[in-house]
């Protein structure tokens, strides 16, 4: 019997589905967008039922009808810190999702950092005190919806990431669980303990009783028929959050290894180890994944906007109608000519930190067009990823040979070249099309025993031929202490 494997990427701006065989080739994939909602300056939502629906509706796509007999089986990689809290009686959401983008949260963690408890935070989750983690959205919505807290008190209420939602969906109420991954980017969670943290609960005010089950990535999540789709029960195997599921796509099984994804917005994270170190200053620890019996931490930083500034360049200021079309107009300056765009749409991420700033361009003189305006907006997806890695080896003591590197942005060629001369490393593309689902699919082999150590799974990765650096690369260099100005102008 043929064995299939539906990886589900839930994303910032879309349901995507990928369909596997055994040898992690992709059958057939579908992309489904959902709405962007935002109610106020600096808030994101997005409507959990809305994800539900398109979710069943992109395994729907990838079904193959001529596979009759075909044994099929479902992964899950997702948007992190995205947080919905809905009630476990009606099934349906007290709120829209709170996005991992939204600031709503932010006189939340200003109150707490005031109170000094940084230090017993990122203790216990290795995670800085932020907006952008799950924990503050599901206070504001304890303390903001009506009749929510009193629901919560009760025990009517249920919290998760995005992955909880799909489970508990995909189960008809029967599982509420989430991964580790997940687990640790929510402010809730000990991660040396690997469990809910009950001062950390205290802290947020979140009921013990609103929390997911933390598991394994390469756990088994349940069964189900995706609302009919199947005559019969499929097995939910493998969940972990998407940049999780890019490390291990990746095939970063050994401590050193990195990578970067590019999309909305972007995470650089590196394999630490089979132990939690205190991250260095401005990034964060997470699990970076757990499989096969071990957990593995990570170093991470987060980006709040890259392939974002594209699509802003495109959809908001009309100045290009395609990606594309933005590459070839940086392509056609030989210079950034001074000009810079800080993406601070959301606060400046990783190592900044930085959750009250807002997006700036600077440098604009009469003779500014809009190919420098482009270039600028390419050039700093480059210039923050250097940011991170730059804090990483340097405070870290980790040397970078290589970086691998995935999500849709790795197709511009601009980018790609600028990134090397930047990092003076060689940057390699995974030729998997989402290293994200890539990650889901192998977590899934795992749980099902398809592979009995990460070698074998490793035997499945293949990269592109590198993007090489150009040695002594002055003009790289020079654009990257005014990119580091131009952050500090807008800091200060």
């Amino acid at each position: 019997m043929k064995e299939l494997v539906i990886a589900i990427d839930q994303s910032t701006s879309a349901t995507k589905s990928f369909l596997f065989n055994a040898k992690g080739e992709i059958l057939r994939s579908a992309s489904i967008p959902h709405q962007q909602y935002y109610p106020k300056e600096s808030w994101v939502e997005h409507d959990a039922e809305e994800i539900y629906a398109n979710t069943v509706a992109a395994i729907a796509k990838v079904i193959d009808p001529e596979e009759r007999d075909a044994k099929y089986s479902i992964a899950i990689t997702n948007q992190r810190e995205t947080v919905v809290v809905w009630n476990k009686n009606t099934g349906k959401p007290v709120y829209n999702a709170v996005v991992w983008q939204c600031m709503r949260g932010r006189e939340i963690c200003d109150g707490l950092k005031k109170a000094g408890y940084e230090a017993l935070v990122q203790e216990r989750s290795g995670l800085l005190i932020d907006p952008y983690f799950s924990a503050s959205g599901v206070k504001w919505i304890l303390d903001n919806v009506n009749g929510a807290r009193a629901a919560a008190d009760r025990g009517e209420l249920l919290m998760g990431n995005i992955d909880s939602w799909l489970v508990w969906k995909l189960t008809k109420g029967a599982v509420h669980a989430t991964d580790y991954t997940n687990a640790s980017r929510t402010l809730l969670f000990n991660i040396h303990t690997l469990d809910w943290d009950d001062d950390l609960l205290a802290m947020f005010t979140v009921p013990r009783s609103m929390m997911p089950r933390p598991l394994p990535c390469d756990s088994h999540f349940g069964e189900t028929t995706v609302e009919g789709l199947f005559g019969a029960p499929v097995e939910i195997a493998g969940v972990l959050g998407d940049s999780h599921g890019a490390l291990a796509g990746q095939m970063c099984f050994s401590e050193g290894l990195g990578k970067a994804t590019y999309g909305t917005g972007s995470s650089v994270m590196v394999n630490i180890g089979t132990e939690a170190h205190k991250a260095p200053e401005g990034l964060v620890t997470s699990v970076g994944f757990a499989a096969l019996g071990k957990v593995f931490y990570a170093f991470e930083g987060n980006i709040h906007c890259t392939g974002a500034t594209i699509t802003w360049l495109k959809d908001e200021l009309n100045l290009v109608g395609s990606p594309k079309e933005a590459e070839e107009l940086a392509n056609s300056v030989k210079d950034n000519g001074g000009v810079y765009l800080v993406p601070a749409f959301s606060g400046l991420g990783a190592p900044w930190w930085h959750s009250d700033v807002r997006a700036m361009i600077c440098g604009l003189t009469l003779g500014t067009g809009k190919a420098y305006v482009c270039r600028a907006a390419i050039e700093s997806i480059a210039y923050q990823v250097t940011d991170l890695v730059s804090a990483m080896t340097s405070q870290a003591h980790i040397d970078l040979k290589e970086i691998r590197v995935d999500g849709g942005p790795t197709k511009n060629e601009f980018l790609m070249k600028f990134q090397a001369d930047l990092l003076g490393v060689p940057v390699v593309r995974s030729e998997a099309t989402d290293a994200s689902a890539f990650g889901a699919f192998v977590m899934n082999g795992f749980a099902r025993g398809l592979w009995k150590d990460f070698g074998e799974a490793e035997a499945l990765w293949n990269g592109e031929a590198p993007v090489m650096p150009t040695k002594g690369n002055a003009q790289a260099a020079k654009a990257y202490d005014g990119w580091k100005k131009a952050v500090q102008q807008l800091i200060k």
